[in-house]
C-alpha cells in the first residue's frame, strides 16, 4: 500500500490558476542530483555482484580460453603448410595441416559461441539484480529525496543508463573479453616462434598506449557530463510534457520549447565532443597497426635471411600480428562504449549508496481499530530552495477526528506543499506535524502509509486488470468488497460497463480510461485502503462539467468516517467541507465555514464570487 498515487496526466485540464502550486514557488527549485558512485566503488560493487556467479564465470573463462587457443592454431598450421611447399614436399603432406585448420576453426567457432553466451548470461543476470536493487532502493527513499532530484534524473538512470550497460553486455563485453584472451595468447605464440618477433610487435605499443591514455583522460569527463546533460534534458522534457495543459493555459509554449532546445543543444554538444575524440583515437590506432606490421615484416626478412627462422615461421608470425588488428581494434575501440557504460553503471550504483530506511514488513499487518486521526501543524515552515522564499511560513492548523477541512487559495499559495507535509512526503524545515500526538516523522513508513493516504490530481492507472490495480493498495480486497466500494462511490455503473468488468485490462496497452475515471479509480483505492486520514490534492479536478458532481459525490463518500483535508480546485467541493482555510503566500489568512467566509469581506468571498461568475 502506498500513501501517494500518481498519474500519466492523460487529459489533464488544470487551469492557469493552478500553475506552479505543485511546489508553492511557481516551479522554481534547484534540483539536487542523486549520488554517483566513484570508479572504485563502482568496480567493487560490480565485482562483488559477479562473484555471486563465480562457478559460471570460471566456466566462461575456460571455454573462451579454449576457443582462443583453437583460433590461434590456424596461423601455426598455415606456417607448417608454407614450409612444406618451400621444402618441396608432396601435396599429400598438406592434408593433415589442412584438416587441422578445418577442425580448429570449427571448434573455435563453437566454443566461442558457447563462451560468449555464458558471458552474456552471467552479465545479464548481474545487471538484472542490480536494476532490481536500484529500483527497490529508489522507491524506498523518502519522496522528498526523489522530488529534489527531479523525475528526469531517476528516469534517465533506470532507462538510459541501464540501457547503455545492457548494450555493452550484449555487444561489446563478449567481444572485449575474447579480444583480451586473443591478444594475450597471440603474444605468447609470437614469442614462442622467436622473441625478436615479440619485440617487433611491441614497437606499436607506445603509439597505442598514448592514444588510449589520451582518449581515456579526455573522454571520461565528457561521458559523465553527457550523462548528466541527458538527465537534465529528460527532466526538462518530463516537466514540459506532464504540465502541457498548464503551459498552454499560461501561453508559455515558446519559453518551454526554448528550454527544451537549450538542454538538447547542451547534451548534443557533449556528443559532438565525444565524436571528435573517437575519430582522433581511431586514426592513431591505424597508425599503430601500420608501424607494428612493418616492424614484424622487417624482422622476418632479417631472420629468414640469416637462417634463424623458416619462411613458414616468419609467415606465422606475420599472420599472428595481422590477427591482432581486429582484437586490438575491438579492445581499444570498445573503450568508447565501455566508458559510456561505466558512466551509466556509476550512476546506477550511486543509487545504492542512498541510506536504507528502517526495515518494516512489506505487507501491512491487519489494521487494528484506527486512532481518532487528529492532525496538528504547529508553526510549520518549508522552503524548496534553502534560503529562498518559504512555500509554507509558520503555518498552524488543527484538524479534529472525522472533520473535513478544505484548503483553498491562488496559485503558489502553498496548498499542495501543505498536503505533502501532512502526508510525510516532505519533511518540515521547522515546526511540528503531529498525528494523534505523535510526530509524523517518527512513525514507521508502513504505519504512516496505512494511516494517511494522499490522492493527487496526477493519478496513475497501473498495468493490469482493474481488480489487480485496486489490490495493489488493498491486497486482501475481494471482488465483492471491490464492487461494494464501487457502489458506495457511484463507480459501479461504468465499471460494469467495461468489456470484462473489473477483470478488464487497463493501463499501458489496455482499455483506455478518461482522466475523470482514472481519478474515480484512485478514490476507490482510497476507500479500499481505508486509512484514518485522507488527503485529496485536487483529486476531482479532471472532471468535466458532466462528471463534476459524480466525482465530488464520490470524494465526499470516500471521506465519510475519516479525517479529511481537501485541496479544493472546485469551490463547490470546498463548500461541502466542515471548515475552510484560505492560504496566501504560504500562510493561512482565513478560516471558517463556507457560510461565514462567503458572507465576510475577505479573500474567500472574492474567490467565491469569481467562481460563480465563471460557472
Amino acid at each position: 500500500m502506498t500513501s501517494t498515487t500518481y498519474s500519466d496526466s492523460t487529459g489533464n485540464t488544470r487551469d492557469a490558476g493552478d500553475a506552479g502550486d505543485m511546489d508553492g514557488t511557481n516551479g522554481t527549485r534547484t534540483p539536487v542530483p542523486l549520488p554517483v558512485a566513484s570508479p572504485r566503488d563502482t568496480a567493487r560493487t560490480t565485482l562483488r555482484r559477479l562473484a555471486r556467479h563465480r562457478v559460471r564465470l570460471a566456466a566462461t573463462v575456460l571455454v573462451l580460453l579454449a576457443a582462443t587457443a583453437c583460433a590461434l592454431a590456424v596461423p601455426a598450421l598455415l606456417g607448417t603448410m608454407v614450409d612444406a611447399v618451400a621444402d618441396g614436399r608432396p601435396w599429400s603432406g598438406l592434408l593433415r595441416p589442412a584438416g587441422g585448420i578445418v577442425a580448429a576453426t570449427g571448434a573455435g567457432v563453437a566454443l566461442g559461441w558457447w563462451g560468449q553466451l555464458l558471458l552474456a548470461r552471467t552479465a545479464q543476470d548481474t545487471l538484472a539484480g542490480l536494476r532490481e536493487d536500484v529500483f527497490a532502493t529508489a522507491v524506498a527513499q523518502p519522496a522528498a529525496v526523489l522530488e529534489r532530484a527531479g523525475s528526469g534524473d531517476l528516469v534517465s538512470r533506470v532507462a538510459g543508463d541501464a540501457e547503455a550497460v545492457n548494450t555493452v553486455i550484449g555487444k561489446v563485453l563478449p567481444a572485449t573479453v575474447s579480444a583480451l584472451f586473443t591478444i594475450a595468447l597471440t603474444l605468447v605464440g609470437i614469442g614462442a616462434i622467436d622473441v625478436r618477433f615479440a619485440l617487433a610487435v611491441l614497437v606499436a605499443a607506445p603509439v597505442q598506449y598514448l592514444a588510449l591514455r589520451r582518449f581515456l583522460a579526455r573522454s571520461g569527463p565528457v561521458y559523465r557530463a553527457a550523462r548528466q546533460a541527458e538527465a537534465a534534458r529528460g527532466q526538462c522534457l518530463v516537466e514540459s510534457l506532464t504540465g502541457a495543459d498548464t503551459v498552454a493555459a499560461l501561453r508559455a509554449q515558446d519559453r518551454h520549447t526554448a528550454a527544451v532546445a537549450a538542454s538538447s543543444e547542451h547534451a548534443i554538444g557533449f556528443e559532438l565532443r565525444a565524436v571528435r575524440l573517437r575519430t582522433t583515437f581511431y586514426g592513431l590506432l591505424n597508425l599503430a597497426e601500420f608501424i607494428g606490421l612493418a616492424a614484424v615484416l622487417a624482422t622476418g626478412y632479417h631472420l629468414v635471411g640469416g637462417g634463424a627462422v623458416t619462411l613458414g615461421a616468419a609467415t606465422a608470425a606475420a599472420l599472428y600480428f595481422h590477427r591482432l588488428f581486429d582484437p586490438i581494434g575491438v579492445l581499444l575501440s570498445g573503450v568508447d562504449e565501455l566508458q559510456n557504460a561505466g558512466a551509466g553503471l556509476a550512476r546506477l550504483t550511486g543509487i545504492l549508496s542512498l541510506p536504507a530506511p528502517p526495515h518494516h514488513e512489506s505487507v501491512p499487518a491487519p489494521r487494528t481499530p484506527p486512532a481518532p486521526g487528529r492532525i496538528v501543524l504547529d508553526q510549520v515552515s518549508y522552503a524548496y530552495d534553502h534560503g529562498g522564499r518559504r512555500a509554507l511560513d509558520a503555518v498552524s492548523l488543527t484538524v479534529e477526528p472525522g472533520e473535513t477541512v478544505a484548503v483553498v487559495g491562488a496559485s503558489g499559495a502553498g496548498k499542495t506543499t501543505l498536503a505533502k507535509i501532512l502526508a510525510g512526503v516532505l519533511p518540515a524545515d521547522s515546526g511540528r506535524v503531529l498525528l494523534d500526538g505523535v510526530p509524523v516523522a517518527d512513525l514507521p513508513v508502513d504505519t504512516l502509509r496505512r494511516r494517511i493516504v494522499l490522492v493527487s490530481q496526477e493519478v496513475h492507472v497501473f498495468d493490469g486488470t482493474v481488480a489487480e490495480d485496486l489490490r495493489l493498495f488493498a491486497p486482501d480486497a475481494t471482488d465483492t468488497g471491490i464492487r461494494a466500494a464501487a457502489a458506495r462511490l457511484g463507480a459501479a455503473e461504468w465499471l460494469d460497463a467495461l468489456p470484462e468488468g473489473i477483470g478488464t485490462r487497463v493501463g499501458a496497452g489496455g482499455h483506455g480510461l478518461t482522466a475523470a475515471r482514472a481519478q474515480h479509480l484512485a478514490l476507490l483505492r482510497l476507500v479500499l485502503a481505508d486509512p484514518g486520514v485522507a488527503l485529496l490534492d485536487e483529486a476531482t479536478a479532471e472532471a468535466g462539467t458532466g462528471e463534476a458532481d459524480l466525482l465530488e459525490n464520490a470524494a465526499a463518500a470516500a471521506l465519510a468516517g475519516r479525517t479529511g483535508v481537501v485541496i479544493a480546485h472546485r469551490l463547490s467541493q470546498a463548500a461541502r467541507a466542515d471548515r475552510i482555510v484560505v492560504m496566501e503566500a504560504g500562510r493561512i489568512v482565513a478560516s471558517g465555514t463556507h457560510t461565514e467566509l462567503a458572507a465576510a469581506d475577505g479573500p474567500y468571498a472574492r474567490l467565491w464570487e469569481a467562481w460563480n461568475r465563471a460557472r
